[in-house]
């Protein structure tokens, strides 16, 4: 298949599919401490005009793996109570195969060959992410294992603004500190803020690409030629 007939999200991210992930531990450790929450926001692109949107989220509270350290400074950050039975909290595998499933239904959707994790300072939570695969006996995560799009820094790039809640401003989007270290608010709003950036860029010209833009051009102006030669003759 050509790069023209592929899909713009295929095209945009050269066959990756950009998923957003936040997660909320129990310390920093991705090999000792618990991983407690989890959510994977699907991105979607209008391949009319190819801005990318939110499409869905997918949110877990999990239980600490066997023997996992739980820091109580961690645990007093996030207000998270592990032991509180309301949570609902599924293991580690359940989470994972859920998300791992829906990411491969939204790559097969539009012709994506592999994911790549979106979040923000993303090496933690690739991390976290890829130390609770192995521990899952998951052979085969559809996420890169180590590349990443880190929106910290995409936003230091774009925006000036490192920290989510203060990038998020800086993007008019609205943030409410309350809601913060939530794996689902969190990830929503470092979706929304991905999508600004990626989208903005757009608007001021940076995509497509000029060389592709005009390579597209030319091509379209051959075919369109050599339509007219047929219908002459």
């Amino acid at each position: 298949m050509s790069d023209t007939q592929k899909s713009l999200f295929a095209q945009r991210f050269r066959g990756y599919l950009p998923v957003v992930i936040d997660v909320e531990t129990a310390g920093f450790n991705a090999a000792t401490d618990a991983l407690l929450e989890i959510a994977a926001s699907i991105l979607q692109m209008d391949e009319t005009t190819g801005l990318l949107s939110l499409k869905e989220t997918l949110h877990f509270h999990v239980n600490p793996f066997e023997g996992a350290n739980l820091e109580p400074a961690a645990l007093e950050f996030t207000g998270i109570d592990p032991t509180n039975p309301l949570r609902g909290a599924v293991d580690e595998d359940v989470a994972l195969k859920a998300i791992f499933k829906a990411v491969r239904k939204a790559m097969k959707a539009v012709g994506c060959q592999r994911a790549i994790m979106v979040a923000h300072n993303a090496a933690f939570d690739l991390g976290f992410v890829n130390a609770a695969t192995e521990r899952a006996s998951i052979k085969r995560s559809p996420f890169h294992p180590f590349v990443t799009f880190d929106t910290a820094t995409l936003s230091g790039l774009a925006l000036g603004q490192t920290v989510l809640a203060k990038a998020a401003v800086a993007a008019n989007l609205e943030f409410d500190n309350r809601e913060a270290h939530s794996a689902l608010y969190d990830t929503e709003k470092t979706a929304e803020l991905f999508c600004y950036i990626v989208n903005r860029w757009q608007e001021l010209g940076g995509w497509p690409l000029p060389e592709v833009a005009a390579e597209e051009a030319g091509e379209a102006e051959n075919a369109e030629q050599k339509q007219n030669e047929s219908d002459s003759e």
